[in-house]
């Protein structure tokens, strides 16, 4: 008996030790099999920053300081997307398309009014600071990873009273960043890229990154809540501001010394952007015409769709494809002002608007579903082409001493045509059920047109700087992308345009 008892507990004991045996195996396995997915993940991310970074710091891009400009917006375009993510089932960012067209009008004058009122006094602080841009550029960042934290305490609460002034601030200084690193574009211009092109690719970088959040922050913002998307917001912002101090040197431009004889320099940027010069005011007015055309399709179009009488599909899906086309006529239009080479950004300025109105009035003829998603690409598409055209052309015709400013009446004009198209859009939703409609902003685009044209020929097509306003600079730090690296000193006659070309 005893030794039964004996055989059963070793035969017990051998199990015991076979399932333990398996038990560590499969717990190696597992540690094995862990790290072996850990490495290759972090092979496949170090795998997209070296594809990424050989695609920012192409053609020179790297040495002048482009290639981490590009990087850092794209940073700050990510970090917008995670907000807008994060609060868009707030007031601020909530558009209550359900909600009848008073709302909706008060919506536009509450948050985007203020903002474009605000925004011309950007400029002027930041050309009041061109030997510190990159902090400049940090501090924006910085502040809006405090206004995170501080909207994310707000959030789940729903302190309007706190939520409300932080979104807001959130967006202007969003504008202050994007008005500061337009500004410094020709200083970190490679020799052998055109302006449109860097400004170009620039957009296509922050297009893809906002693209790329959108969802990764939808399905963060549905698993953990809003108010820790936008804590890990705040921390991508405060790296991000490192990163903008670490810019090259040479994008913090020296103050400019125009000498004795041209008087003080308080309250001149103002005055010398009330005379931008033809070629820039062309491009504003041009571009103001696009982006009234942009803020009427977009309401008025939504509205349409809302009641019924755009048919053809189920609104949800009508509503998915006229967004999706707008998304895509962006970074189409990214895309295309990247890889061109050899256009003109004046010939731009001109071409965008009469591509809208001709398909607006091929619209309103075959009026459908297909013809909407046809015309949200092409606004879109004009949209960005005539912006990034727009960019390009402030930033050659310009002295640096202003360039600041005008970029913040440019954002600012802008934005109030977009809020007039919105508002003419809600109007004229009401009265016409659907061709009519696109027939009229159609039309206004080609007396638009026409009134460009008419300019031109009465100025002759005159070319020069924008202001009139003449510098001289001396550069005492290495032009990069220029093989040597000494120091050169430039002397310019003229508003200033790419140090490095």
């Amino acid at each position: 008996m005893a030794g039964g008892w004996e055989r059963a507990r070793g035969a017990t004991g051998d199990v015991a030790r076979r399932f333990a045996g398996s038990m560590a195996s499969a717990g190696r396995a597992t540690v094995g099999g862990t790290r072996a997915a850990g490495r290759a993940a972090l092979g496949g991310s170090r795998a997209v920053r070296r594809g990424t970074k050989r695609l920012t710091h192409a053609q020179g891009a790297g040495r002048t300081g482009l290639g981490g400009l590009i990087e850092l917006s794209a940073a700050h375009s990510a970090g917008d997307a995670l907000i807008a993510v994060a609060l868009a089932g707030t007031l601020f960012f909530g558009l209550p398309v359900d909600e009848a067209r008073g709302h909706v009008a008060l919506y536009l004058l509450i948050t985007m009014a203020p903002f474009a009122v605000v925004a011309p006094f950007v400029g002027p602080v930041l050309d009041r600071f061109r030997s510190g841009r990159r902090y400049v550029m940090a501090g924006t960042l910085f502040a809006r990873g405090l206004l995170c934290w501080s909207m994310a305490a707000a959030v789940p609460s729903g302190d309007a009273v706190t939520l409300f002034p932080a979104a807001l601030g959130v967006l202007v200084l969003s504008k202050a960043y994007n008005v500061s690193r337009a500004a410094i574009m020709p200083v970190v211009l490679p020799a052998n890229i055109g302006l449109v092109a860097a400004n170009a690719r620039v957009a296509l970088f922050t297009l893809v990154a906002a693209g790329v959040m959108l969802p990764v922050g939808a399905g963060l913002t549905a698993l953990t809540g809003p108010e820790w998307v936008l804590r890990g917001t705040m921390v991508l912002f405060f790296v991000a501001g490192v990163h903008a101090v670490r810019l090259p040197r040479h994008v913090d431009s020296p103050d400019l010394d125009l000498g004795p004889e041209s008087g003080p320099r308080e309250g001149r940027p103002w005055r010398t952007l009330f005379n931008v010069g033809p070629i820039v005011g062309e491009a504003m007015r041009a571009n103001a015409g696009i982006r009234l055309f942009s803020g009427y399709l977009l309401f008025y179009l939504l509205f349409l769709v809302q009641e019924d009488r755009l048919p053809g599909l189920d609104p949800a899906v009508t509503l998915g494809a006229l967004a999706a086309a707008a998304g895509a006529g962006g970074l189409l239009g990214a895309a295309i002002a990247s890889w061109a080479r050899g256009h003109s950004p004046r010939l731009t300025v001109l071409g965008m608007p009469a591509a809208a109105a001709v398909t607006g009035v091929v619209a309103a003829v075959l009026f459908n579903v297909w013809t909407a998603v046809a015309l949200a690409l092409v606004a879109a598409l004009a949209q960005e082409l005539g912006k990034l055209a727009l960019d390009a052309i402030v930033q050659e015709e310009i002295g640096e001493e202003v360039r600041s400013s005008t970029f913040g009446v440019v954002e600012a004009l802008l934005q109030i045509a977009w809020v007039l198209g919105g508002l003419a859009g809600l109007l004229m939703s009401l009265y016409s059920q659907g061709p009519a409609g696109l027939t009229v902003v159609a039309g206004t685009l080609f007396v638009l047109l026409g009134w460009l044209l008419v300019s031109r020929r009465r100025t002759g097509g005159e070319q020069g700087t924008g202001s009139g306003l003449t510098t001289t600079e001396v550069l005492p730090h290495p032009v990069p992308g220029h093989g040597d690296g000494q120091s050169q000193t430039q002397s310019h006659t003229k508003p200033l345009t790419n140090p490095h070309g």
